[in-house]
């Protein structure tokens, strides 16, 4: 594989970082994107009033953290918070332990619950019978907050509310209101009276240490008591399935359209995947995504980076903030999205490849299309098992994954069609008796579109191989679907006597690669028609275009 050429200091600039949630948003007049109602003034004026920050003075929130905690203690028109749980990512030493802090003194005697509307806006109340907990994997985790309190206390907070403070549980006005740490016994956590819960650093909670199970004991609570939980991550490593990447997997449905939305407040900066990791880059980057924690000395961070016993990609997850795929992975978000072309788009009578993976319940089905001309890639339909109860006894609609490829031999100019023959061979023996003969690259198979993954491991070896460089060289084009995206960089690294082929993680893993299956044939079908291919008239399978 050929080396990227190295990028000017032009070129690092306009690398601009991914900006999740409404932190960074701004209106079309470029003034900030703040809600409309909003506990979090008369917050940060409690916070002014009543913590110290720690030069002894009042605390003051940066820019960055006033709208996010504006956004976070956003209100409707009915005085319900917006958001039910939040998710707030930052690379390491950004302050998400004192902030998380504050917060939780906030929920514990502040005034954090919508209370009544004045003067058109809403005002807030302490709950009566807070019960705060921070909660985490580790008793140093929680340490790192806890320990936090003491300083961020002032004498007035402390008088005003009649403050009892230990080490692991905090007290106010005769114990109706409590703060306490805890870690994960999970069965201890059931059925708490909780009003609300931080979750320390969540890319650590995995199944090895019951963090899973804490997770979803955080939620019922919260879920029986119609309270909230704020969960604080660093850039999780995927793969792992800690609860960090649980929760951005189903933020990220919501945005696909797959998932209701269920309030998910998800915060993130996060450095363009092509930012490559020399100094020039670092003092353009680094800068940016760290926001407003001016604190995090660039040379330091740049030192770490550059130390040779330190892997690459754990710095980019520490200080990038980017979320750097496991070492089976065959691709990162460095290698797919650096691809994307937002201005791109299939028009009518576009020459295409198409390619297709079909599943019956379980696993997805996929009909991919690659434009001749450019190698820009789209799905044209994808039929996934819904999560949850819908999916139960779940079977792929065959009617409309039949009328989705009669549909795209209808808008374009189909010149090839490799199609997967498990599960579908019925279907794939009336698509190429159909349009087989007016193809102008045809499968290996028996017939015109047919093309048996299962019947040679070296050839299908061979086809994932070109795609492959075809990817690593940026030949290939798409416009950032985020459904082709999850599917591409769930596929794993299956090596074998031929090369590399690729796979699901395991084999009952819920991540799917179908349609990177159907991206492959797709792309091996296009690989051929520049081989041997041959220009043919259109049809639709009924007759000749005029």
């Amino acid at each position: 594989m050929q080396t990227p050429p190295a990028l000017t200091e032009d070129e690092i600039d306009a690398l601009e970082p991914t900006f999740l949630g409404p932190t960074w948003q701004r209106e079309p007049d470029g003034s900030w994107l703040l809600p409309r109602w909003t506990l979090g003034w008369q917050i940060a004026g409690w916070c002014a009033e009543y913590l110290r920050a720690d030069d002894g003075g009042p605390w003051r929130f940066t820019s960055e953290q006033l709208r996010w905690l504006l956004h976070w203690f956003a209100v409707d028109e009915a005085g319900r918070f917006t958001s039910r749980k939040g998710v707030l990512q930052r690379l390491k030493g950004w302050g998400k332990d004192p902030l998380l802090a504050v917060v939780s003194l906030v929920e514990f005697v502040g005034p954090s619950r919508f209370s009544h509307w004045e003067n058109g806006q809403p005002v807030g109340a302490p709950h009566p019978q807070a019960w705060v907990q921070i909660a985490a994997v580790s008793r140093d985790q929680t340490r790192n907050t806890m320990t936090l309190m003491p300083s961020l206390m002032s004498d007035r907070l402390i008088e005003t509310y009649d403050i009892k403070a230990g080490a692991e549980l905090i007290r106010a006005n005769g114990g109706r209101q409590r703060l306490e740490a805890v870690t994960s016994s999970f069965r201890a956590l059931e059925g708490g009276r909780i009003t609300f819960t931080c979750l320390n650093e969540t890319h650590h909670w995995v199944t090895g240490n019951s963090g899973d199970r804490m997770y979803e004991t955080i939620d019922g609570n919260a879920t029986k008591r119609d309270s909230r939980y704020l969960a604080i991550t660093n850039a999780y490593l995927p793969g792992e399935d800690s609860v960090a990447e649980r929760m951005r997997e189903a933020y990220e449905k919501i945005l696909e359209g797959r998932a209701a939305d269920i309030g998910i407040f998800y915060d993130s900066i996060e450095a363009h995947p092509a930012t490559p990791l020399t100094p020039e880059a670092i003092r353009i980057v680094l800068p940016k995504i760290r926001g407003d924690a001016v604190w995090l000395r660039v040379e330091t961070i740049l030192q770490s980076i550059l130390d040779t016993t330190i892997a690459p990609s754990r710095s980019r997850r520490m200080w990038l903030n980017q979320i750097v795929a496991s070492e089976d992975a065959l691709y990162g978000p460095a290698q797919w999205d650096v691809l994307r072309n937002d201005t791109a788009t299939l028009a009518a009578g576009d020459e295409i490849v198409l390619g297709f993976d079909g599943g019956l319940r379980d696993d997805a089905t996929c009909l991919v299309a690659l434009r001749v001309s450019d190698m820009y890639s789209c799905i044209l339909g994808l039929w996934e098992r819904p999560d949850g109860p819908q999916g139960q006894g779940w079977e792929v609609p065959r009617g409309q994954v039949d009328s989705a490829v009669h549909d795209a031999f209808r808008v374009f100019n189909v010149q090839g069609f490799y199609a997967d023959v498990a599960l579908w061979e019925s279907y794939i023996s009336e698509w190429s008796e159909a349009y087989g003969e007016g193809l102008a690259v045809k499968a290996p198979g028996r017939d015109a579109i047919g093309w048996d993954m299962r019947s040679s491991l070296k050839t299908s070896t061979f086809a994932h191989e070109r795609l492959m460089r075809s990817i690593f060289d940026r030949k290939v084009v798409h416009d950032g679907d985020r459904a082709l995206r999850r599917h591409v960089l769930n596929a794993v690294r299956r090596t074998n006597n031929y090369g590399i082929s690729f796979g699901k993680e395991s084999k009952d893993s819920p991540r799917k690669v179908d349609a990177y299956a159907a991206l492959m044939l797709a792309h091996e079908a296009l690989v051929d028609l520049r081989a041997r291919g041959k220009k043919v008239r259109k049809r639709t399978g009924r007759g000749f275009f005029l």
